[in-house]
């Protein structure tokens, strides 16, 4: 009986792996498609943050089915529980990718006056953050997630280098001030990203320690 419950397990992570997988494609994609003005492709981003839904349900009907067929240990519960959880969070990531491909296709037809780097860094630097943190989870790794949480200093300061420079734009070129607003939000939204991963390895924490790292 323990050895399909592991199983069930190893498939969890599997499954964790994937959505972790998709929701890196959206973000990178969101981002390519925001800097080449690319409306299909954030059509197409946004169409396929249902199939981030669908993963998250799968996820989650795994994790019913470990606590339904057999009574989990602590360690195990904990494990399920910090699942369902962090796939809440890695969803939200999706739906974060999705708004910032309505704004692509709201700001297609208006060349960008800003500087392109430090957004991109930070689109970057949160799917590290991303990535790291379900890694941490199946590895039940809390030092990993820990650096992932200190990782959030890097995205927090990026955050205020790309509004400086919108704030910078919108003051001088007033022309650009209702695109530089948008792209105040997409700033935004990515580090709404950047939270979410932290949420998430605040979650593998407890997982592993049995505690919410704060």
């Amino acid at each position: 009986m323990r050895s399909k419950f592991d199983e069930q397990l190893r498939q969890l992570n599997n499954e964790m792996i994937v959505m972790s997988n998709m929701i890196e494609q959206a973000i990178q994609g969101a981002i390519d498609a925001l800097f080449t003005q690319n409306v299909e492709k954030a059509k197409k981003i946004m169409g396929d943050d249902e199939q981030v839904d669908r993963e998250q349900k799968r996820i989650e009907n795994i994790c019913f089915q470990l606590l339904i067929q057999r009574q989990p240990v602590a360690r195990d519960l904990r494990t399920i529980t910090a699942a369902m959880k962090m796939v809440t969070d890695m969803e939200r990531i999706g739906d974060q990718a999705a708004d910032i491909s309505e704004l692509t296709i709201m700001m297609a037809d208006s060349p960008y006056k800003m500087k392109e780097d430090n957004i991109k860094k930070m689109a970057t630097e949160t799917i590290v953050m991303l990535l790291d943190a379900v890694e941490a989870y199946v590895e039940q790794d809390a030092d990993k997630a820990n650096k992932v949480i200190a990782h959030d200093d890097i995205v927090d300061e990026l955050f205020l280098k790309v509004k400086s420079d919108l704030i910078e734009v919108m003051q001088t070129n007033k022309d650009y001030a209702e695109h530089a607003a948008d792209l105040l939000m997409v700033n935004k939204y990515l580090e709404r990203i950047g939270d979410h991963a932290t949420n998430i390895a605040e979650w593998v924490i407890f997982a592993v320690e049995d505690h919410i790292e704060k």
